[in-house]
């Protein structure tokens, strides 16, 4: 498929998603918002792709919606507001359930909904001209989601006060690094290709494997301990018997590259 404000496209194993309104800080129009619930999933049904990086062209990574293009589109932002009355969003990886593991390479400032595929991305490293912040307050608004899914994974007292600082501060990558908000800071030419490498080390893998894994770590965060090391044995037990299962040690003891089973079977 084409699209019109993304860049959606398969290096190898690793797949890009590219955020592309760099004129208008990559903000999320109504084709946006329709276009990434397509690639999201059009990224995980490709067999060939076992892990995705999302990225944005210019200078910004994401600064939410485009609250002035959704404005001049009444459906738009009548269908926006059912979805996130019912908590139905379809923006990140995590809303539209993506099985393979994802990478944020924040390129610029992220603000606002722009946090959504910070909190909902499996890794997150950044430029170290990055910037965070959270300006809904300062506009009148309720934080929610974006904080909510950061606050899971994320020190709750610096996401809090990311939250109530609204525009009035900005978070920037070394200290996002300190706090653990992102693994890993590079410089600003070199952050793409920090990301593909970073990619092709985890494409490595068994796709199934890493499949269930992040099921049963996204699920930990869902439940209490007990249930949740119940339900990584539920997944760690439904690989047993799997063809991978056998042709790692092989590929190990052979000094090999392993070949992968594809992910549905």
């Amino acid at each position: 498929m084409s699209y019109a404000t993304l860049e959606v496209g398969r290096e190898g194993h690793v797949g890009w998603l590219i955020f592309d309104r760099p004129d208008a800080g990559n903000a999320m129009d109504a084709v946006m918002l329709e276009e990434l619930e397509v690639a999201w999933q059009e990224l995980d049904a490709d067999p060939e792709v076992r892990v995705i990086v999302n990225t944005g062209n210019g200078s910004a990574f994401q600064t939410g919606l485009d609250v002035v293009q959704l404005a001049r589109n009444p459906d738009a932002l009548r269908e926006q507001s059912r979805r996130t009355k019912r908590a139905e969003l379809k923006i990140s990886a995590w809303h539209n359930e993506v099985t393979k593991p994802v990478i944020a390479a924040v390129n610029g400032v992220c603000a606002g909904g722009g946090l959504h595929f910070v909190a909902d991305a499996d890794i997150v490293i950044a430029a170290s001209s990055a910037t965070f912040l959270d300006p809904h307050v300062s506009i009148g608004q309720v934080s929610s989601f974006e904080v909510i899914a950061l606050v899971r994974k994320s020190p709750m007292e610096s996401v809090m006060r990311m939250a109530f600082s609204g525009s009035h501060e900005r978070l920037s990558a070394q200290r996002a690094y300190q706090l653990g908000i992102i693994s890993e800071v590079v410089e600003p030419d070199s952050l793409r290709d920090a990301a593909a490498e970073l990619a092709e080390k985890i494409s490595r893998n068994s796709p199934t494997a890493m499949a269930h894994t992040k099921r049963a770590l996204w699920g930990a965060l869902e439940m209490g301990l007990t249930d949740a090391c119940r339900a990584g044995a539920a997944e760690l037990v439904e690989m047993w018997g799997h063809p991978d299962q056998t042709e790692g040690p092989l590929a190990f003891t052979e000094r090999r590259e392993p070949q992968w089973a594809p992910m549905n079977t």
